[in-house]
């Protein structure tokens, strides 16, 4: 792990994201832990195309969540506070910075910032 990704995570886990859990309409990925086997709840954005949440994430395979999600691709998304089940695709082959355009700007321009790695993912709702 590099020196950006660990001071991006450190400021995840300890302030933001405590707080974006929180907030009412923050969408809220929920993956199965790799080792634990616990829930884990990773606030992330993106937008629902169809029936399919795209979104990038900043640091690609490195994300604790992606690690997650390559042991066990079965999801829960929270959108607009409800939960939903689904199935999360790796999208390697998609552009990710072309992705970004399509998607909502606040976030876009925080992953484009702060990430070093980026990787589209595709969560098909079931």
């Amino acid at each position: 792990m590099d020196r950006k990704q660990r001071a991006v995570n450190i400021f995840q886990r300890r302030f933001a994201n405590p707080i974006r859990c929180k907030l009412p309409n923050q969408e809220l990925l929920e993956t199965t832990g790799r080792i634990s086997g616990q829930p884990r709840i990773t606030p992330i954005g993106g937008k629902l195309i169809d029936n399919s949440f795209w979104m990038v994430t900043e640091f690609g395979d490195r994300s604790q969540y992606v690690r997650n999600i390559m042991a066990n691709n079965s999801v829960r998304l929270r959108l607009r506070g409800e939960w939903h089940r689904g199935t999360a695709i790796l999208m390697p082959e998609r552009d990710p910075l072309e992705l970004l355009d399509q998607l909502p700007r606040s976030n876009s321009l925080g992953v484009r910032m702060l990430g070093n790695n980026l990787l589209s993912l595709r969560i098909d709702l079931e």
